[in-house]
């Protein structure tokens, strides 16, 4: 490794770095704006200067950008030098030439990295007296603000969204001192990471419209480390409350997951946690009140769960203990899972796979590494947009490793690194049931029915090894899509294949397991991905239960009278008939929820369930990842953990174990007792009697304000804080000061580091894991040396047929995920419901675009408008899944039309 020196001190620094990495991962302040670690660095601003010398005899030295300039052995720099100073501070100068002064109304005042960046350089007065540039701003749609008028030309926003991002319509434009940065004309910006721009810009151009629009000033928020409820993937994310209500989802580095990035369905999804359909008393037939005629809740739900005929039903959206403590409660045999027929069999089927089978689930960022990419029926853009993002830069590898090799370009140097690479891309294939946002970097990417995917999967893992059942009748054209593939994964070193629920089809995921299972076999280390629907449907499977379709069976056989369904709306699992003849049988039906929806039409007893703000819980990712969230505030109603309530309902009921129990700590280590699955979780985070130098960690900064006046209407005295017996976090400012354990960090902050730039100085080195491991713990791993299984069903080529269609299941990041509809700005972007036709379809049934469609499902009557899609396989009709009026049971399926 290179010894550098920096003013007269030695240190050893890891070789491949620029110097500005380098200072930085060695815990020295050095001001930047361009640079990002995951961006790389294209010398745009100037604002890092040192000053190099030739050796211990160069007095004068020369002064050079430090993020373009490489790390060598027995180098000589300094930062302190006078000269490099002064040119730093004279580079602030000529960046805030045009800069308003408005820090006191910005957003991003007292969290700006420019703020600190002015004041680490010593710069205090400005030169520049004359008129400013201004610039009219833009409407960027309900996430953004933009005011270009703070901009200070970094690059940074055009270098992500475009060449990080993969968006089009955002660009930089004029030149010289007149650049700017927005749309060719305002409107909503279409990527569905636009929301990163609010955390790249290290100025306050592109801010948080949600957060504007109930404004707090960031270190007013009480915030705590957290896990995304968007989809199955698990991003980390801090959020942020004031007065009661959350206001803000910012990211939460973790460097095996999301990294610094999050989608716009994981950062702006939450204002359901704010909803006015909120539950936030307990009710007895709806009495608004906690009390019904004079009786406790909990003995009302005592008096009505009779033994042997109450039953329970989970959910993949509420927390592993939640669910855990219902099945106890219930018993195994009485405990059910709390999904559709199709999501249990798909999911099941993934845990399968990656429980039994050789091959390692990838992670995010291992997926950013693959170096060639399958994805068979997926639209990740919308079933998991993370990944999708990590699918961008795993086609980026190859060409530059090329570039390195044979250019001898360092991987930093990105805008030299792009120039080389141009168009080029690693191969990607894609087969799906339409085209999607990632079909334009494949060098493969073709639309057929979900059997038919599964077919040229099954190919391709035959050409891989013959131990693969062979397909027959293949076509001359699949014969050939599989040949490509088969003959790019045979030379991959890392290679992905990514599946999933997206489909519908176990078909396609068996497929999946038995490319990377053949690729293993040629010992390439190879990666399966597969997508899952909701936050925690991955823990719920691995804690097993018994199907829904069961408990309707068991209700309608007068065998339940009683039923607690935890966090779920079963009218999303069932269809609309099955779901109405259930709640008829059943007597009485306990739900414990966050917002009032259709089953909490049905339900006799309503308990009010703290949402992922107001609990404390653990969730499993698609990869099998164990991942602890804390609340973030104490509700003043009666809003608590699913799981306390379960705990008290248990204790009324004098259950034997469960009654034992009280806290977090104690329902987190019963399960890691006893359910060997999940060993290991009770040390996810340290538990609730960790102290630091005899305190807990606050969740509030130290610039924390006005918990004196934030009930001076209701009394001048300073209120009691909320006490939190369950974690080793405070509700106050008061606390320990330094660096918490990692997977409990509420917030980063470091003296002279106020934005969220502040995150280097809590990792091993910038861009790498956080100096005590990142968060969470897998708990699948392959098998790498047991035996290879592998599926022979082959399904049959599906062909089109006369008066019928075959629904697909279509997915769209803002609308079919059910809390996060609930939140005003996404429900600005969720699509009108539709049907998706192949144009010959639409001209056989004698419909055109806008025309609407008459079908039946199930004994369902629906009239849809129709949207014409030539990627559509022929006689496929595309139908959205989870938006509101749009209630599909089942896809695929056939329907006759």
């Amino acid at each position: 490794m290179p010894i550098i020196n920096i003013d007269n001190k030695t240190y050893e620094v890891k070789e491949g770095k620029n110097l500005l990495e380098a200072c930085l991962s060695l815990g020295l302040n050095l001001p930047y704006f361009c640079w990002h670690p995951a961006l790389g660095a294209v010398g745009a601003c100037r604002q890092c200067a040192v000053k190099v010398f030739k050796d211990e005899d160069d007095k004068k030295g020369r002064i050079i950008m430090s993020c373009m300039e490489p790390v060598k052995d027995q180098q000589r720099v300094s930062i302190e030098d006078s000269d490099a100073k002064k040119f730093r501070e004279q580079v602030i100068g000529w960046l805030m030439t045009n800069h308003p002064h408005d820090c006191a109304v910005c957003d991003e005042g007292g969290a700006c990295h420019l703020q600190d960046m002015t004041v680490m350089t010593g710069h205090s007065y400005r030169d520049y007296h004359f008129t400013k540039r201004t610039y009219n701003n833009q409407y960027l749609g309900p996430f953004l603000n933009h005011e270009m008028n703070r901009c200070i030309q970094c690059y940074r926003c055009v270098r992500f969204y475009k060449d990080f991002a993969g968006g089009k319509d955002l660009d930089v434009f004029a030149a010289h001192n007149h650049v700017y940065f927005g749309r060719q004309q305002e409107g909503v910006l279409e990527s569905e990471f636009s929301g990163n721009l609010a955390e790249v810009c290290p100025t306050g151009v592109f801010t948080d419209k949600t957060l504007k629009q109930h404004y707090t000033r960031k270190w007013d928020l009480t915030s705590a480390a957290s896990v995304c409820q968007g989809c199955g993937l698990g991003c980390n994310i801090i959020a942020g409350e004031r007065y009661g209500a959350l206001r803000q989802i910012t990211n939460r580095f973790n460097s095996a997951v999301n990294g610094y990035f999050l989608c716009d369905r994981g950062r702006y999804g939450y204002e359901f946690v704010n909803s006015p359909q909120r539950i936030k008393t307990p009710m007895v037939y709806h009495g608004p009140s906690e009390l019904s005629n004079g009786i406790p809740v909990l003995q009302h739900i005592h008096r009505r769960m009779k033994p042997g005929k109450t039953i329970g039903i989970g959910s993949p959206r509420a927390s592993l203990e939640s669910n855990a403590v219902l099945k106890e409660l219930v018993g195994e045999e009485n405990f059910y899972l709390g999904v559709s027929a199709g999501d249990h069999d798909l999911v099941s089927l993934a845990l399968k796979v990656l429980q039994q089978g050789p091959v390692r689930a990838a992670s995010l960022q291992e997926a950013a590494a693959a170096d060639v990419v399958l994805i068979l029926g997926e639209d990740l853009t919308n079933t998991a947009p993370m990944l999708a993002l990590s699918v961008r830069q795993a086609v980026r590898r190859i060409p530059v490793e090329e570039v390195i090799n044979t250019v001898h370009v360092p991987a930093w140097q990105d805008a030299a690194i792009r120039e080389a690479v141009q168009e080029n891309k690693g191969p990607l294939y894609i087969l799906n049931v339409q085209q999607t946002k990632l079909d334009e970097l494949a060098k493969g990417a073709w639309h057929t029915a979900p059997d038919n995917i599964a077919r040229i999967g099954f190919g391709v893992s035959h050409l891989l090894s013959d131990k693969m059942p062979e397909v027959t009748g293949m076509s001359e054209q699949g014969k050939a899509i599989a040949a490509e593939i088969a003959e790019a994964l045979k030379h991959a070193k890392n290679p992905l294949i990514i599946a999933g629920y997206g489909s519908g089809s176990e078909a396609v995921i068996k497929s999946a397991a038995n490319v990377a299972w053949a690729l293993h076999d040629l010992g390439i280390d190879a990666m399966l991905a597969f997508t899952v629907p909701e936050c925690n449907s991955m823990g719920l499977e691995m804690l097993g239960g018994h199907r829904l379709e069961s408990a309707v069976d068991r209700a309608l056989n007068n065998e339940a009278d009683t039923v607690i369904i935890l966090e779920n709306d079963l009218y999303r699992r069932l269809n609309q008939h099955r779901a109405e003849h259930f709640f008829d049988k059943v007597q009485d039906v306990i739900l414990l929820d966050h917002l009032y929806n259709p089953t909490a039409e049905k339900a006799t007893i309503i308990l009010p369930a703290g949402t992922f703000a107001e609990s404390d819980g653990t969730l499993v990712n698609n990869e099998g990842r164990a991942q602890r969230f804390f609340q973030v505030f104490s509700s003043n109603t009666a809003v608590q953990e699913s799981w306390r309530w379960l705990l008290q309902i248990a204790a009324a009921n004098g259950h034997a174990t469960l009654s034992s129990l009280k806290h977090l700590d104690e329902v987190v280590s019963h399960i890691a007792v006893t359910c060997p699955v999940f060993h290991g979780i009770d040390t996810l985070t340290p538990g609730a009697g960790f102290r630091i130098a005899g305190q807990k960690v606050p969740r509030e900064p130290h610039r924390y304000s006005g918990r004196t006046a934030m009930q001076a209407n209701i009394q001048v005295s300073e209120p009691k804080p909320p006490e939190d017996p369950d974690t080793a976090l405070s509700f106050t400012m008061e606390g320990y000061r330094g660096e918490p354990p990692s997977s409990m960090i509420p917030f980063f902050w470091a003296p002279g580091w106020n934005s969220v730039q502040s995150v280097n100085k809590f990792q091993t080195e910038t861009g790498g894991p956080l100096h005590d491991g990142d968060g969470g713990k897998r708990l699948i791993e392959p098998h790498p040396n047991g035996q290879t299984p592998f599926y022979t069903e082959v399904p049959e080529p599906y062909l089109p047929l006369t008066e019928h269609l075959l629904l697909v299941p279509l997915y769209h990041i803002y609308g079919s995920e059910e809390l996060s509809v609930h939140t005003p700005g996404i429900a600005e972007r969720i699509p009108a419901p539709y049907i998706m036709l192949h144009g010959e379809d639409a001209k056989r049934l004698q419909v055109a675009n806008g025309h609407r469609l008459h079908f039946m499902d199930n004994g369902h009557h629906y009239t849809l408008p129709v949207i014409i899609n030539n990627t559509l396989q022929q006689g496929a009709a595309g139908i959205p899944v989870g938006l509101p009026g749009v209630q599909i049971a089942e896809a695929p399926q056939l329907i006759k039309v």
